[in-house]
């Protein structure tokens, strides 16, 4: 995600970081990198202008040029005017209202609108506790309506029984209908695309937005359309005046003009980003969060919040508690894992770790770590229960027994117990490091 932007500045901003002092020659410098660097990534032309304007009066204050580490001081004025050209904070779905609350799906065809409902109402489920409907409206393209039908068995949501044919206005204002009868809390209406933008579609969207005065319209815009998603929100926010924008394929080829454009020049924030076809792909759109991993500065708040969402709470207060008391088992062990493969992949995990962005430019590594974690899994599900809780029991004979059922060798199953025996001893140790700062501080 961001790849090639973040690069590039980084760069920039490596060298500005290790000046002295700044001038308004190595400033200017500066800022015709960064401009390039935003251009190329299909930034909108006035909002690249607006942004390197505000840096260089910020640049060139004395708060920057008098502080005793002024190339940092550059870094924190780029990042705060990211932040404010991403839109200041993050923009909240409102679910204040009576139920049902009504949220209309709206973009072109091939933006991912089917996907993304599934994935927000999966969302609205799981984080929000809500009772979410599905609402096939796309009544042009069969496969849509199953699509989304198939999609919300496997999530397990309420989903309108839609038949082709039928007229998407008509089909709104019974789905609310039954919505409101059946106890569902919010209703999601995906409605029809189009190849490109014209007028029958947009005043069939109008007809459905008077019908059922829904109170979220959000456009869903492909993000590797860099400069065109911008056009296209605006085409839709003219018509139809939306309340905000979900950005898919963020994980794609994407450059970033899209997220960094279509804020500044719609008024209208990004509230969600899709980042894979899983269904628990979506994430809410903090803007301070995204100039960080621009920036290359990771996003540890992102990373906690899935973690949080992957263990719970009673079992990671036990996981810590016997790790510090060294009654980790391997059957902990693989459980920490399990639980680790839902926060995503390894390459989207490294992202968000400050300093680690650099693993996820090389495939082959994320490759072979993914493997690693995959084969100890295998190793540890070949033993029995009694030899997860108490790996001393692990003789040649078990070993050679549980490399045959993993599909791994001797070698593999050995190197996963070395590596978790190293594991329970630096936790052993840092847990008496604990207990001996601790009773130092009673004499202090």
């Amino acid at each position: 995600m961001f790849e090639g932007i973040s690069e590039k500045l980084g760069s920039t901003l490596k060298r500005i970081r290790g000046y002295g002092k700044l001038t308004d020659d190595n400033i200017q410098d500066a800022l015709k990198e960064v401009r390039l660097s935003l251009l190329e990534a299909d930034v909108n032309f006035k909002v690249v202008k607006d942004f390197i304007e505000s840096v260089k009066n910020r640049a060139l204050g004395q708060e920057v040029i008098n502080s005793l580490a002024p190339g940092q001081q550059f870094i924190k004025v780029v990042h705060e005017e990211l932040v404010s050209v991403l839109g200041e904070k993050n923009s909240e779905l409102d679910l204040r209202s009576a139920p049902p609350i009504g949220i209309m799906l709206v973009g072109l065809q091939g933006s991912g609108k089917t996907t993304t409902a599934a994935k927000l109402a999966r969302t609205l489920k799981d984080q929000h506790k809500r009772k979410p409907y599905l609402v096939p409206a796309d009544v042009y393209r069969p496969a849509a309506i199953e699509q989304l039908k198939m999609l919300a068995s496997q999530i397990g949501v309420g989903v309108y029984d839609t038949e082709p044919g039928r007229n998407p206005v008509d089909i709104s204002k019974h789905a609310e209908s039954v919505a409101r009868n059946e106890g569902y809390d919010v209703f999601i209406v995906d409605t029809a695309g189009r190849l490109h933008i014209d007028d029958e579609l947009m005043e069939e969207l109008k007809k459905i937005k008077a019908e059922i005065n829904p109170h979220e319209i959000l456009l869903i815009a492909d993000a590797m359309t860099g400069q065109d998603a911008v056009n296209v929100s605006t085409s839709f926010n003219e018509a139809l005046d939306i309340d905000g924008i979900i950005l898919t394929k963020m994980d794609g080829d994407a450059r970033g003009g899209a997220a960094l454009s279509v804020k500044a020049v719609t008024g209208k924030p990004i509230k969600y980003f899709g980042i894979g076809e899983k269904l628990d792909a979506l994430e809410v759109f903090h803007p301070e969060r995204i100039a960080s991993r621009i920036l290359g500065m990771g996003d540890v708040l992102t990373l906690i919040e899935k973690a949080q969402s992957a263990f719970e709470e009673k079992k990671a207060e036990e996981m810590t508690r016997k790790l510090f008391k060294n009654q980790f088992s391997l059957e902990d062990f693989r459980e920490a894992m399990l639980a680790m493969r839902k926060l995503g992949s390894l390459e989207n995990m490294s992202e968000m770790i400050p300093g680690m962005k650099q693993i996820a430019k090389n495939p082959k590594a994320i490759d072979m770590a993914e493997k690693e974690m995959k084969r100890t899994i295998a190793v540890i599900d070949s033993m029995t229960l009694k030899e997860r809780k108490n790996h001393t029991l692990l003789n040649g004979g078990r070993r050679r027994r549980i490399a045959k059922g993993s599909g791994t060798k001797v070698e593999d199953v050995n190197r996963v117990i070395k590596n978790y025996v190293q594991m329970k001893d630096m936790m052993k140790n840092m847990g008496k490091m604990g207990k001996l700062a601790k009773k130092m501080m009673r004499f202090m």
